[in-house]
């Protein structure tokens, strides 16, 4: 095998059954990446210097096609069902061997990262692609060690072994279809092929921490993100993609955690990764200034369309996807924090895009509330986000990332509720990015500006001393009044025309709350039951 990079790694991919690949590239840096995927004809250099790239057929993730491997190790204790699937172990080996024939054929990206800034959790990750954008991905995903301790690093603690290209058989495979996301708990090998979105990386690592931390460290894992303001206070903002946790974090008065995915100890929070993965549809300067200015040199941006006979990007141009996204460093936000870690947090915000318009811009919850509405994780998946999603669809994803949950969804909160009760006065805000007005179709969504407003005053402890109002069914506490937010908005009930179709459009999300958590009634506290709404109607 010719190898570019430390020939003493050989023995590691030997382990791995990668060590007859043709060509093994090992910790490349950014240019260098760059320089390949051009030359490779798999991405394109925009005039601000980031390397734009396709990913091809998928779009986005595919979480139908995501399978833990079920064995003694995972037998008991995984969540099993619509999340995680059942895969063969012994369909796994064979599996593996077939991807590992596959990649052996051809050139090969390896990359040392680490996952978790909190050194009791530190976790070394080893990551083998076939595309060097998706190395490069990978660099500005996850922490970046140091050159010292990459030569010292033997092997990782876990590895990944993506092969976009390589094309499954479900009739010898065991996969639903061509792509898999396969994560295997025993030998610590997360297996991806059919799909080149590089979202299936960072999201199964993600999985992977959700599994092992709690259990191992007594940790919660939230799929949040997180900054710190001048004081030392820390903001956690929980919500799925498209939800507002990486733009309404991007705050330039304070210093960024993070902006997806989180680790809450009892020291405080601390950031898994080590850059951001934005979102960039309809992106603009004047909107979104501190990503706008993140793409440059090094970023990849996936899926993105360039103005006509130039070399300017068209954030506009939604053509392909509306999932456009852009990877980057997190040191590439001029307010990002030296150390991607903050104090206990003094102000949580559930980000929820209510598409059904009917709730208000800014609740404050109780515990039992808190605990209740972690659980639902309601909110609508935009366009784009996953594969088939073209308007906004009414969800419930338990803890805000149902889809990253390898144990049961009640195992995280309680470990919320217990951190709100040793803490209490933390405030847990329910904040909607949703819809006004109306319904989506009829009403306006909340304008960014108003939400920005919303979340400063709450930042700033200036909803504390205003006169707060009740949302009916819901039994939701809001502010009447906030600075800089059009009082009428502030109840949702009165940006409606008709009254009475709001009363029945609120009585329906409250069915839906309900009919979702029966699945969970079983197992929780009276404390977070009697935070369920209430219809009116039967």
């Amino acid at each position: 095998m010719k190898e570019t990079g430390l020939k003493a790694k050989n023995a590691n991919l030997k382990k791995l059954k990668l060590h007859n690949a043709e060509v093994a590239h090992w910790n490349l840096k950014p240019e260098e990446l760059v320089e390949k995927t051009v030359k490779r004809g798999e991405g394109r250099v925009a005039d601000n210097g980031a390397v734009v790239v396709d990913t091809g057929e998928f779009k986005g993730r595919s979480p139908k096609d995501k399978f833990v491997v079920y064995d003694e190790t995972t037998r008991d204790s995984v969540w099993w069902g619509d999340v995680n699937h059942k895969f063969d172990e012994n369909i796994f080996e064979s599996l593996y061997e077939r991807v590992t024939a596959h990649l052996s054929k051809g050139e090969i990206f390896v990359r040392d990262a680490q996952v978790c800034v909190d050194p009791q959790c530190r976790t070394k990750v080893r990551i083998i692609t076939e595309s060097p954008w998706q190395d490069l991905f990978v660099h500005n995903l996850f922490l970046r060690p140091s050159e010292e301790e990459v030569l010292n690093t033997e092997d990782g603690d876990w590895s990944v072994v993506a092969a976009p290209t390589f094309k499954a058989d479900p009739l010898i495979d065991g996969t639903r279809q061509h792509n898999f996301t396969i994560i295997n708990f025993a030998k610590k090998i997360i297996l991806i092929g059919g799909s080149a979105y590089a979202g299936e990386i960072k999201k199964s690592v993600f999985s992977v921490l959700n599994y092992v931390l709690p259990k191992k460290h007594n940790v919660l894992t939230i799929h949040s993100s997180a900054n710190v303001g001048k004081d030392g206070d820390t903001a956690l903002f929980f919500g799925l993609s498209g939800t507002g946790k990486t733009t309404l974090s991007a705050d330039h008065s304070r210093e960024l955690i993070g902006d997806d995915e989180h680790g809450w100890s009892d020291k405080g929070v601390f950031n898994f990764e080590g850059g951001c993965y934005a979102k960039c549809v309809n992106l603009s300067q004047e909107h979104e200034p501190q990503i706008w200015n993140a793409i440059k040199d090094g970023a990849v941006v996936e899926n993105a369309m360039f103005l006509d006979g130039t070399d300017t990007i068209n954030f506009a141009d939604v053509s392909k996807t509306e999932n456009t996204r852009v990877a980057y460093p997190i040191h590439y936000i001029q307010s990002a924090r030296e150390i991607s870690e903050g104090g206990i947090p003094k102000n949580i915000f559930f980000l929820t895009c209510d598409a059904s318009g009917v709730l208000p811009p800014i609740s404050k919850l109780d515990i039992g509330q808190a605990m209740y509405h972690f659980l639902s994780g309601y909110t609508a998946k935009v366009a784009g986000t996953e594969v088939g999603v073209v308007e906004p669809e009414l969800v419930f994803s338990a803890c805000f990332g149902k889809a990253f949950l390898p144990l049961h969804p009640a195992r995280y909160a309680e470990l919320l509720g217990k951190k709100l009760k040793e803490h209490t006065d933390i405030n847990v805000w329910l904040v909607n990015t949703g819809w006004s007005g109306g319904a989506y179709g009829t009403g306006q969504r909340i304008k960014l500006s108003f939400t920005r407003a919303i979340i400063r005053a709450a930042l700033d402890d200036k909803l504390s001393n205003v006169e707060y109002d009740t949302l009916p069914v819901f039994n939701l506490k809001f502010p009447k009044t906030c600075p800089d937010v059009p009082k009428e908005i502030m109840n949702p009930r009165n940006t409606w025309e008709n009254k009475a179709a709001y009363d029945t459009e609120l009585d329906r999300l409250a069915r839906a709350f309900n009919n979702n958590f029966e699945m969970y009634e079983s197992n929780i506290s009276e404390e977070i039951l009697v935070a369920a709404p209430k219809p009116q109607s039967a």
